[in-house]
């Protein structure tokens, strides 16, 4: 638990040699402790140039800005002042220990100022998840996805539900007021159209949140074949860069190697797979279980075929996005349908039809983009589906289909941070670097 009382203060740039580097001090002491380095103190949000000095004999730490945010207008919700220095080591270290002097000051924690943005009720839980997404985004799409997610998309879909579902509570309990007689139907009526119309957008967004997990993690490609069929050579011309070892000699690879792509704005992960062939020897036959295993589990195979090869002899389901090439396009006579990465016949398209499924498939992302969130929507949604079978049984039972609701409700608050979920928070917070 945080102590908002306490002034934190930390670097929050990466620690280096840079051309700036910037200090946040957050909390009741903040002005202060700035203003016993830098004497008198800019207005709010209008930043001033401003020599920092160390309060005990005078001497100068550096020049530096100084930018101050009003408690209620700053990220965390409090008094905030941010120093911004010349990125030396020596001068954020030597600013850094005249400020731990102060016994109103402490060296924030992993996360603590945007802990404490959601305890000031600046962001949610699910604004702070789509935050560290944002922080660690590595292409477009996922910038994007984390941006509406920060902006409150997810918040608003899982408030909307909350609403619905209190309604449906209210006009449970009402209904008990006529325990003895027939529910009202325009009553019961309304509570059915509530949890019908929840269920069915909660469905949406489950159905979604794999996608969009993906999107987040990024897709997984797996090339599949036989040994010296072409794959590591495919990899590398995929990546653009050596990546595997190639050689004539058959079963080279005997690991599942992975190169990074960035296809229409979607993050991918190449998979190099051992060759798939009857083998003796046992560190190969490992490779090629967990080949096996891996382009199970990937989003999209390649089987890649030499001459006579067929998918059905690799012992892998083929499905609907997996894309057949013929290998060593390069000496073929006639080159449709094949690749080289010898030469890079055909992988241009091959990167061209990769991008196309790919966004294909992260069109129908949901809001919902964890896995947390979607075992809550899960759980949640299990509990309306008997909430709505109680509604309809000949035996109705009120009580227990407003704790159906009330369950429901309260595990829709859990993801957006309004119940007790501190366990959970500890987790999240300390994947936050320190000054975040």
């Amino acid at each position: 638990m945080t102590m908002l009382n306490e002034t934190i203060f930390a670097e929050a740039t990466v620690p280096g040699r840079a051309g700036v580097s910037i200090v946040r001090v957050s909390g009741p002491d903040a002005w202060e402790c700035v203003s016993s380095l830098a004497g008198s103190l800019p207005e709010p949000r209008i930043a001033a140039l401003r020599e920092l000095r160390d309060p005990l004999d005078g001497r100068l730490l550096d020049s530096g800005l100084v930018l101050l945010f009003a408690e209620g207008a700053s990220f965390t919700g409090e008094r905030v002042a941010e120093l911004q220095l010349h990125g030396s080591r020596a001068v954020v270290k030597a600013v850094l220990e005249v400020l731990s002097r102060r016994e109103s000051t402490r060296f924030a924690e992993a996360g603590e100022f945007t802990r404490r943005a959601m305890e000031n009720g600046r962001l949610d839980l699910t604004q702070v998840e789509a935050l560290g997404d944002l922080i660690d985004a590595e292409t477009e799409a996922q910038r994007r996805q984390a941006i509406r997610g920060f902006e409150g998309e997810f918040s608003r879909v899982l408030t909307a539900w909350r609403n619905d579902l209190q309604r449906a509570m209210a006009l449970a309990m009402a209904t008990l007021d006529f325990s003895d007689e027939d529910i009202p139907d325009d009553l019961a009526d309304e509570i059915h159209l509530l949890i019908q119309r929840t269920i069915g957008s909660m469905e949406d967004e489950i159905r979604g949140c794999d996608i969009a997990d993906r999107v987040r993690t990024g897709f997984e490609v797996a090339i599949v074949g036989k040994p010296n069929v072409g794959k590591s050579t495919l990899l590398n011309a995929l990546a653009r860069r050596d990546v595997a070892i190639t050689s004539e000699i058959a079963g080279t690879t005997r690991d599942v190697l992975e190169a990074q792509l960035e296809l229409s704005g979607q993050k991918v992960t190449v998979l190099d797979t051992a060759g798939l062939r009857e083998t003796d020897d046992r560190v190969e036959g490992l490779g090629i279980d967990r080949a096996r295993n891996r382009a199970a589990g990937a989003d999209i195979r390649i089987f890649l075929l030499d001459e006579g090869d067929r998918v059905e002899d690799f012992e892998i389901t083929q499905q609907a996005d997996d894309i057949v090439l013929r290998a060593k396009g390069d000496v073929l006579k006639h080159g449709e349908g094949s690749v080289s990465g010898l030469t890079g016949l055909g992988v241009e398209a091959l990167c061209d039809r990769l991008g196309a499924t790919v966004a294909a498939r992260a069109s129908i992302v949901a809001s919902a983009t964890r896995l947390r969130h979607k075992v809550g929507l899960e759980e949640a949604c299990e509990s309306l589906k008997q909430a709505a079978r109680r509604l309809k049984a000949e035996s109705f039972d009120l009580d227990l289909c407003a704790e159906d609701l009330r369950v429901s409700t309260a595990r829709i608050g859990s993801l957006i941070g309004y119940m007790d979920v501190e366990d959970l928070l500890d987790v999240v917070f300390s994947s936050f670097c320190i000054g975040k």
